[in-house]
């Protein structure tokens, strides 16, 4: 419903006017994210703490207007878009890191942090925060902890969740709450935290975290492999892993994201190559050399790849990762509109998957690229098209359902990280059955009896599921 006058002058009396946007101008900074939808919000507001937080929530309940909860922005399928109007409350005030403890390796910060900054203040301190999702640079940790984000290392670190002790949350109804522990275990109760973790800002506002941190390591070394088809780089990773090396990170990059980021950044990749990988081995200088060596070996045997170069210096290892994460943007040089998936596949089946993907490229003609953590199985599948081009668009959703459907079939899931919100909300009944969608609404439905929080994510509408909600 619309925001009346006096719901307006409610909200700028919590934040203050220096913190409360009315303006359309102003508003439509807030009503996109990294895909190409637009919602525009009726109000923005920038809380400092979670009392305000709770007030907001509070009279979202008295009035029945809808809150959606946003850092950056940088969310891939639409999870803090504001579909349904109502206020757009961003979390970029509450961006202070409240202690890095040497002593029981973690931090507290709020949830307004940018993840690379946390990164950076861990490192000072010789300390190290491994989730580490491409947006780094720009991405929060609270829209980190909302979509349990990933990145290259997770392969040997694991992901957000893996860091998680405890959290302040406040709930849709306003109450304040604090879950978790502050220490290494604790099994008191349900362990709520990590349902708070991924649950895309709809069950609760967190705005504070303690994340749990690990000794920075001793060296890095990065490596580039490149090979001729990708399907041999999907076999190599398959074997790496098979012979017990788990480096710090393993990603992939098939031809035509190759060629997108060298014309983008000029990195002096291999355009001509079916594929790279960039490995990084980390450690005490003697694992971490080694393991370099072992990896040479296994990449150069039976002839699957064509050169290997290990970074001399930490400037040629920065080069390759700016490359990397240069992809993505660089896509929108091939199309104006981009269908970004992250599905996620046992890592055996990734050869697999590659040899679908190459299959439907070849059939359908449209512009793909494939790119990602191919340690963990996670590939970022892109195609790039004109969305004003009705047969494209309509060729690239049926590829994006065999997709699917290929990706289940292989034992996987369809988003590794990027997390469900609206753009994957139809597909949710592929992936999974009608009594745990039912368990998940009805967990919704316990935390937000009102459906104010983030309404309109994860879950399409009761009956718009297929047979009006039941499979």
């Amino acid at each position: 419903m619309p925001l009346s006058d006096p719901c307006r002058r409610k909200l700028q009396s919590i934040v203050g006017p220096d913190h409360f946007l009315k303006e359309e101008e102003d508003r439509a900074c807030y009503a996109y994210d990294a895909t190409a939808m637009f919602h525009m919000p009726d109000a923005v507001v920038f809380p400092k703490n979670a009392r305000q937080v709770s007030e907001i929530l509070i009279l979202a309940n008295q009035e029945g207007f809808c809150v959606t909860p946003r850092g950056h922005g940088s969310g891939m399928t639409g999870g803090s878009l504001p579909v349904e109007g109502g206020v757009a409350l961003v979390m970029t005030r509450m961006s202070r890191i409240l202690e890095i403890d040497t002593d029981n390796l973690t931090a507290h910060v709020e949830t307004g942090v940018v993840t690379g900054r946390l990164h950076r203040a861990a490192e000072k301190k010789g300390l190290f925060y491994p989730p580490d999702p491409a947006s780094s640079d720009f991405s929060t940790i609270g829209g980190n902890l909302g979509e349990c984000a990933g990145g290259p290392r997770a392969v040997k670190y694991g992901v957000t969740r893996d860091y998680v002790l405890g959290l302040e949350v406040v709930l849709p109804t306003g109450e304040i709450i604090h879950t978790g522990v502050k220490t290494a275990k604790g099994v008191t109760g349900y362990d709520l935290a990590r349902l708070f973790v991924g649950s895309e800002g709809t069950l609760g506002v967190i705005t504070r975290a303690v994340l749990k941190l690990l000794p920075l390591p001793e060296t890095i070394r990065t490596m580039s492999v490149v090979f001729d088809a990708m399907e041999d780089a999907a076999e190599t990773v398959s074997e790496v892993i098979r012979k017990g090396i788990i480096p710090r990170a393993i990603e992939f990059m098939d031809n035509a994201s190759i060629r997108c980021a060298e014309a983008h950044i000029g990195a002096g990749l291999p355009t001509g190559a079916g594929a790279m990988l960039i490995i990084e081995t980390d450690g005490k200088k003697d694992e971490a050399e080694n393991a370099v060596r072992e990896l040479e070996r296994l990449c150069l045997a039976g002839g699957r790849a064509s050169s290997v170069r290990v970074a001399e210096t930490p400037a040629e290892a920065e080069k390759l990762w700016k490359a990397r994460k240069a992809v993505s943007p660089a896509l929108f040089n091939y199309g104006s509109h981009k269908i970004n998936e992250d599905i996620v596949v046992p890592r055996s089946r990734i050869p697999d998957m590659i040899r679908k993907i190459n299959e439907l490229r070849e059939k359908t003609g449209l512009f793909m690229a494939s790119f990602g953590h191919a340690g963990d199985g996670n590939i970022h599948f892109n195609i790039m098209l004109d969305k004003n081009n009705r047969d494209e668009m309509k060729k690239a959703e049926k590829t994006i359902e065999i997709i699917f459907d290929h990706t289940l079939a292989l034992g996987g899931t369809l988003s590794g990280e990027h997390g469900v919100g609206v753009t994957k909300a139809s597909h949710l009944p592929r992936e999974i059955g009608a009594t745990e969608r039912a368990l998940m609404r009805n967990i919704k439905k316990l935390f937000d009896p009102r459906n104010v929080l983030n309404p309109s994510k994860i879950f399409q509408p009761e009956g718009k599921e297929p047979g009006g909600g039941s499979d």
